[in-house]
């Protein structure tokens, strides 16, 4: 179905390609993942499959790329839209419609299918991905997660023999990565449709793939096999296969039921031993960052914030978890100004929030929002790194200095719109942290990240706190929370429903538990590092392994 043939990718101002002399062929009705460090070339990989790389992102393209025996070097994506489908990693770039179903409908139109085929399938693909609520909603009115699966679906709706898709479950929430998730399943095994995805959430997907395809970077030749066989040695894995490698089981497990069946050893082993203690900071009034009381957010008729009240203190890292559309970026939006609350108030650094304004708003609180491109004006990484510490009034250098720390890969003359979604990410964080605002508020922050940089993010919000920083993270990332955050607060139709420690919160949910605690319920361990900081000590004094037996 897809074919590379020697396919090198080059882009104008690089020496060396993104990719180089790729070989690869994959068959109808598989579901590849593909994985890699952010900015290292997956994005490029999948672009290629339609056409987009070259004919719209430009460079040069050597070899051959062909889909159902088309070749992208005579048929640009045009021609190849009955046969790829694609959705981006910012999916709101690609939307051309004012509601739901206009959007569903429009690719469809644009293919030449009859009304009444159109009509059949926009019903059958609003149940699909569970849009009906939604169908007449405006596109710009939908939370980012929302925004995603009407993406998916208006792709979907045109029934392509491929569908790629960048970053599918990074704005979702885990009950609806799991609906989307299921939904390809099915495309693949009861309609034969081949997918490729590239995805940084390994613990969501690596169960359901039938490949791997590892992205090295630095042109070096990609990693391709099975699941089982590219787990084994690769340096990037969900907790659970990490779990499985400290405790020595074959075959490594790829999903949380698998590695229940074998951790009742590990279980048994860590009966009496208390985890690891996590420092709950102790604050005081003077201490508050931010305070909401009973704040009420209306869009038109629909209440996105019901009586919210809340505070956030020094020290503290907040998780805000709940759904797609449970009014968490709405509650981060209030505490910036950027949304006036209907009813009650909400205060920031002792301030109305709507009163802050300019360089005093820089140095109260930072908003690193769910597309961080917004905060990003300038030509180049340096030019928006000195009008950073332009605006924010600080020493030339600071900006600089904490991208370099979050992500060393980025050079100065890159533009921005050049960057992955991740690396954006990280150039707005460093935007934003250069005015050293005592009070963070991150929307999505690891979406775009891979396993390693956000082990970085999570030391450097870990530092931010220990120096007396509080941090509010929006996020569905529910192995962020478990690594970093002291305390969880769920949403749920704009109600707070859940408000305590992180081990209090996420181990009794089924849906915000990270899968560590899901292996080893009921002992409450969050994290890998959590059960090493245990035993470690014991597995390397034995050297023995921690092994129920085979996993199956």
């Amino acid at each position: 179905m897809i074919r590379f043939d020697h396919v090198t990718v080059t882009y104008p101002g690089h020496t060396r390609p993104v990719l180089h002399d790729v070989n690869l062929h994959l068959v109808e009705g598989e579901l590849v993942l593909v994985v890699g460090r952010t900015g290292s070339g997956k994005s490029t990989l999948l672009q290629a499959i339609n056409g987009l790389v070259p004919h719209f992102t430009g460079g040069t393209l050597i070899g051959d790329v062909s889909i159902d025996g088309r070749s992208t070097s005579t048929h640009p994506p045009r021609e190849l839209a009955d046969l790829v489908g694609v959705v981006p990693q910012d999916p709101a770039s690609g939307f051309v419609a004012d509601t739901v179903e206009e959007e569903l409908a429009f690719g469809m139109e644009c293919l030449g299918l009859r009304p009444d085929v159109m009509r059949r399938r926009v019903e059958e693909t609003l149940d699909l991905l569970g849009l009906a609520e939604l169908r007449n909603r405006p596109l710009l009115t939908l939370s980012a997660g929302q925004q995603q699966r009407v993406a998916i679906g208006a792709v979907l709706a045109a029934h392509p023999k491929v569908l790629v898709l960048d970053e599918p479950t990074s704005a979702l929430d885990p009950g609806a990565a799991e609906e989307i998730l299921s939904a390809l399943q099915r495309l693949v095994h009861d309609l034969g449709m081949t997918v490729v995805m590239a995805e940084h959430r390994l613990e969501r997907v690596v169960q359901y793939a039938d490949r791997i395809i590892v992205v090295p970077g630095d042109a070096q030749p990609l990693l391709i096999g099975t699941p089982q066989e590219v787990m084994r040695e690769a340096p990037i894995a969900p907790p659970v296969v990490e779990l499985g490698r400290i405790a020595g089981w074959t075959p490594l497990p790829l999903s949380v039921r698998d590695a229940r069946r074998a951790a009742g050893p590990l279980r048994a082993l860590l009966v009496g031993q208390p985890p690891p203690l996590r420092a709950v900071p102790t604050h005081t009034a003077n201490d508050t960052l931010v305070e909401a009381v009973d704040l009420t957010v209306r869009y038109g008729s629909h209440s996105a914030l019901r009586g919210i009240s809340l505070s956030v203190h020094r020290g503290e890292v907040v998780a805000l978890m709940g759904r797609n559309g449970a009014g968490k970026s709405t509650l981060l939006n209030a505490m910036v100004g950027l949304r006036t609350g209907d009813s009650g108030r909400i205060t920031t650094n002792g301030k109305d929030s709507s009163t802050l304004k300019g360089t005093e708003l820089l140095q109260s609180v930072g908003l690193v929002p769910q597309v961080p491109g917004d905060l990003l004006e300038a030509t180049t990484v340096a030019d928006e790194c000195r009008a950073a510490d332009r605006d924010a009034h600080v020493e030339h250098g600071t900006a600089r200095a904490l991208l370099a720390l979050l992500a060393p890969e980025i050079l100065d003359s890159t533009h921005p719109r050049d960057l992955s979604e991740g690396q954006r990410l990280l150039l707005a964080l460093a935007v934003v942290l250069a005015a050293r605002p005592p009070l963070l508020l991150l929307d999505e922050p690891t979406r775009g990240l891979d396993y390693p940089t956000k082990l970085r993010l999570a030391v450097v919000l870990r530092d931010l706190a220990s120096a007396g920083h509080g941090i509010l993270l929006a996020t569905h990332d529910v192995e962020l929370a478990a690594e970093v955050a002291t305390r969880v607060i769920v949403l749920a139709e704009g109600e707070i429903v859940a408000d305590g420690t992180t081990a209090d919160v996420v181990v009794s949910s089924p849906m915000f538990a990270p899968q560590v605690a899901k292996v080893l319920a009921p002992h409450p361990w969050l994290t890998v590092s959590d059960v090493i900081a245990t035993i470690g000590p014991l597995i390397l004094r034995t050297h023995a392994p921690i092994s129920g037996g085979a996993v199956g």
